[in-house]
């Protein structure tokens, strides 16, 4: 009678743990509060609350308060922060620069078949994540970059050598397309940049895009170009042990909900781009510059003759160029 009692208690205690507790999840992003991202991640929030009938809840930590974008995707890696909304960081994998390559897609649709859903960029990421313990949930389409300066280029569709110093991040990409495009890089960490640009120790900025500038350099961004000098996306990302840590239920009511924010940020995000370039001309009289045609495309040939080479021998010049490959044929 008492293995009976054994028996049945075990199997009372199995069943209740085959159904996930309720949990609390922390969510780091790159922007302040109430950026467009923000606002966005709080609505995904409360709609997978709402899908789990409660049970997970995800705070949202603007303003990289748990820490810069690089040191995030570690603790992600090792379970010690939960979510992510962020740029990759390629100082854990070199072959994550093949998400910001320059040049990559020339217009939105393009980025779409390359970044949106079934994209090839977008599942060499979600393998690269995967190597590192952690599980892409969705892409987040931002913008396509330019370069703020805190000064006048007399030449801004030249790529010409200008002698004006920028900012840039520190990812080789980024370097060498300030070179080609006729800079003097600059890598400083982005908590750095905002005081370098205002003290003058350089001139600008190139690594962001309107949206990035009007949030983080709206103080010092008196002329802007929009040189589409690469297409910016940041992943949602999940630590596979907090993953792990739902129940079956939970897991595909969160993968939904990111499918879904996704889907939705990519409706809106061309026009998300024109809303905020226009932001910095009414609210902060920031001279946008217009490119024609001809200049972005020398733009773009310049990065594919200077700078795909010296990026493809830093991520793998056989595993790179057979993405390019496919960014290629994706775009015909």
């Amino acid at each position: 009678m008492k293995h009976a009692f054994l028996t049945t208690a075990t199997a009372a205690l199995m069943a209740f743990g085959s159904y996930a507790a309720a949990a609390d999840l922390k969510m780091s992003h790159v922007r302040p509060q109430d950026a467009t991202i923000d606002v966005e991640l709080r609505a995904f929030s409360a709609a997978v609350e709402q899908a789990t009938g409660g049970d997970v809840k995800i705070n949202i930590f603007p303003a990289s308060a748990l820490g810069d974008y690089t040191t995030v995707q570690e603790r992600i890696s090792v379970g010690a922060i939960d979510m992510a909304t962020q740029p990759a960081a390629t100082a854990a994998d070199r072959r994550m620069q093949i998400s910001s390559f320059p040049y990559l897609a020339g217009n939105w649709e393009q980025a779409r078949a390359v970044y949106g859903p079934g994209g090839v960029v977008r599942e060499t990421m979600a393998g690269l994540y995967a190597e590192q313990d952690i599980t892409m949930l969705a892409a987040y389409p931002v913008y396509f970059g330019g370069i703020a300066l805190n000064v006048e280029n007399p030449n801004p569709g030249s790529i010409e050598p200008n002698g004006i110093k920028v900012r840039v991040p520190g990812i080789k990409s980024f370097q060498l397309t300030g070179e080609a495009l006729g800079y003097i890089p600059s890598p400083i960490p982005f908590s750095e940049a905002f005081t370098a640009v205002q003290t003058g120790v350089v001139d600008g900025v190139i690594g962001s895009g309107a949206e990035g500038y009007y949030a983080s350099f709206r103080d010092v961004t008196k002329t802007y170009i929009p040189a589409n000098t690469h297409f910016e996306v940041w992943y949602m990302i999940i630590s596979n042990g907090s993953l792990a840590e739902l129940s079956a239920k939970q897991q595909a009511a969160l993968k939904e909900q990111a499918a879904a924010f996704e889907a939705i940020r990519w409706d809106v995000a061309e026009a998300d781009q024109k809303k905020n370039e226009q932001r910095l001309v009414d609210d902060l009289g920031t001279t946008v510059v217009e490119l024609s045609a001809d200049e972005l495309a020398a733009m773009a040939a310049v990065a594919r003759e200077k700078i795909w080479p010296a990026v493809l021998e830093d991520v793998g010049v056989e595993w790179g160029q057979a993405i390019l490959d496919k960014v290629a044929e994706a775009g015909k």
